[in-house]
C-alpha cells in the first residue's frame, strides 16, 4: 500500500480518484489548496509516515503546483511527484518537470494511464530509498539496468549525434549534453555509458533540479551520522555509488556555488569527503552533465564556476529537439506504439493518415517525452488496430487549425503580445544575455527560456 497526497480542488474529481485508488490498495490524503498540502507534508514527516508520491493538479485556488513543487524541492523533499493538467498546459507541464516533477498526465485522466504513471513513480520512490539506505560498503552500489528506450534516428542530424556518441564513449572524457527538456539527454548519457569501458559498472543519474541547496552536497558526497539535523545514519553519496562507472548530473546548472567547488575538487583529485567526516574517499567516476541552459553564459556572469565549466566541457553533444527531426518522427512513433502496446496489453498496429498529419504539424514542445505520453494515451483509448483522431486530445487537433487574429477584446492575446514585446526589448538591451534579462524582468532563467520558446523569440 502506498501513501499518496492528492492535491486537487475539484471535489467531485478528487473523490472519484481517491475512491478508485483506494480500491487498488492505496491510502490517499486529499487537499484542495496549496496551504493544506504544505501542512499535510509537514504532518506526514512529523508522524513518521511520509508520502510515497505527490499527485498535483496544476491550477489551484491559491496558486499553482509548479511553484509548490519548487518550494518542496528547496526544502529537501524529493518525493516523486507528477502533474495532472489539461492538454493546452503541456508547456507548463514541461516546465514542471524542469522543476522536479517526475512526469505529467493530461486530463481527462484515464484510470489505466494513471495506474501506469503511479506505478512508475512508486518504482522511482523505491529506487531512491534503496540508494539512501545503501550500506557504505561497495556492495551497496546499484547497477543501472540497460535501457531499451534508446533508439537511433536516420536523419542527418541524428546520424551526427550518434557518431559523436560512439566517438566519445570509449574515452574517459567528461561530457556536457545540451538539449531542451524531454529530448532524451539521459538516454544519450546511458548510451555513452553502455558503449564505454565502464559498461559493467553502475550508471547513477541525479536530477540536480530536484536537489535543495542544503542537501545537494550530502546527496553527491554523502554524510556521517550526526553531521547535521536529520542525519540519523551514515549515507553514501552518489559519487561513491557510481564508483567504477558513470555519474550523470542532469540540469547541473542548478547546483549551488559551494557544491560546484566540491564537485570541481572531486573531478580533479578523484577524492570526496563526506559531510561531517575528515576521511578522504577515493572514487573513480566518469562524469556526464546535462543542461538546457547556456553554461558558458552562466559562467561569464558568475552564476556558474568558469573553471568547473571548462573541466566538464571536454566534449560537448547537442541533442536536437523533436521538431528538427522530422525524418525520425515515424521511427519514434513506431517505437512508442510498440512500447505502449506491451505495457497496456493493446494491439495498435498503426496510426491513421489523419493522426500522422497532426503529429507532423505539431511542434512538440515537450519533445520525445511528450510524444511518448500522447502515444500512451492514444494506444490506451484505441479499440481498433488503427488509432484514429477520436483517441487524440481535442485540444491537440484544434491547435493545428489556423490561429485566428485576436480582437481588441481578447485580453489574454493582448497580454501575451505585450509580454512578448517586453521580453524582446529587454533581450535587445542586454545583447541577449539571458541571465541579465531574467534579472531585469524579475523572473528566473528557466521561466525566461520557457517564454522564449513559447513566443518563438529568436
Amino acid at each position: 500500500m502506498a501513501h499518496l497526497l492528492l492535491l486537487e480542488d475539484d471535489t467531485t474529481f478528487s473523490k472519484l480518484l481517491s475512491t478508485f485508488l483506494g480500491k487498488h490498495g492505496h491510502k490517499v490524503q486529499v487537499c484542495s489548496t496549496l496551504k493544506d498540502a504544505k501542512t499535510a507534508l509537514v504532518n506526514s514527516l512529523d508522524e513518521g509516515s511520509p508520502f510515497d508520491v505527490l499527485m498535483l493538479d496544476y491550477r489551484l485556488p491559491d496558486g499553482n503546483s509548479v511553484d509548490f513543487l519548487k518550494q518542496v524541492r528547496s526544502d529537501g523533499n524529493r518525493t516523486p511527484a507528477f502533474i495532472m493538467t489539461s492538454f493546452h498546459d503541456v508547456r507548463t507541464a514541461v516546465n514542471a518537470m524542469q522543476n522536479g516533477a517526475f512526469d505529467y498526465i493530461t486530463k481527462p485522466v484515464h484510470p489505466e494511464e494513471l495506474l501506469m504513471v503511479l506505478g512508475e513513480a512508486l518504482q522511482k520512490s523505491d529506487t531512491s530509498t534503496s540508494i539512501k539506505m545503501a550500506s557504505p560498503a561497495k556492495g551497496g552500489k546499484k547497477l543501472e539496468k540497460q535501457s531499451s528506450d534508446f533508439i537511433e534516428g536516420k536523419s542527418k542530424i541524428s546520424k551526427q549525434l550518434y557518431e559523436y556518441v560512439r566517438l566519445v564513449a570509449p574515452t574517459d572524457m567528461s561530457v556536457i549534453i545540451l538539449g531542451e527538456s524531454g529530448t532524451g539527454k539521459e538516454h544519450v548519457a546511458k548510451s555513452i555509458h553502455r558503449l564505454s569501458k565502464r559498461s559493467n559498472g553502475p550508471f547513477v543519474a541525479i536530477d540536480c533540479g530536484s536537489l535543495s541547496k542544503d542537501l545537494a552536497a550530502s546527496e553527491l558526497f554523502g554524510h556521517k551520522k550526526g553531521a547535521f539535523t536529520g542525519a540519523l545514519m551514515d549515507k553514501i553519496g552518489q559519487f561513491e555509488a557510481a564508483d567504477g562507472g558513470t555519474l550523470f548530473l542532469d540540469e547541473i546548472g542548478n547546483l549551488g556555488y559551494d557544491v560546484q567547488i566540491k564537485l570541481l575538487r572531486a573531478l580533479q583529485e578523484r577524492i570526496i569527503v563526506p559531510i561531517g567526516s575528515t576521511q578522504h574517499v577515493k572514487v573513480d567516476v566518469r562524469l556526464i552533465a546535462a543542461t538546457n541552459e547556456d553554461l558558458m553564459t552562466s559562467a561569464s556572469t558568475g552564476d556558474f564556476r568558469d573553471d568547473l565549466y571548462h573541466r566538464l566541457n571536454e566534449f560537448k553533444i547537442e541533442v536536437p529537439p523533436l521538431r528538427k527531426r522530422g525524418e525520425d518522427l515515424p521511427i519514434f512513433i513506431q517505437h512508442f506504439v510498440d512500447k505502449a502496446n506491451e505495457e497496456l496489453d493493446r494491439n495498435v498496429q498503426s496510426l491513421s493518415k489523419e493522426v500522422m498529419e497532426v503529429f507532423q504539424k505539431y511542434d512538440w514542445p515537450g519533445n520525445l517525452r511528450e510524444l511518448n505520453n500522447v502515444i500512451k494515451r492514444l494506444v490506451l483509448l484505441s479499440k481498433e488496430e488503427i488509432a484514429t483522431l477520436n483517441a487524440l486530445p481535442a485540444e491537440m487537433i484544434t491547435s493545428m487549425e489556423e490561429p485566428q487574429k485576436s480582437t481588441g477584446s481578447d485580453l489574454k492575446a493582448l497580454q501575451e503580445t505585450h509580454e512578448k514585446e517586453m521580453i524582446e526589448k529587454v533581450l535587445q538591451e542586454v545583447r541577449y544575455n539571458k541571465s541579465k534579462a531574467a534579472k531585469l524582468l524579475n523572473i528566473d532563467r528557466k521561466t525566461l527560456y520557457y517564454k522564449i520558446e513559447k513566443y518563438h523569440i529568436e
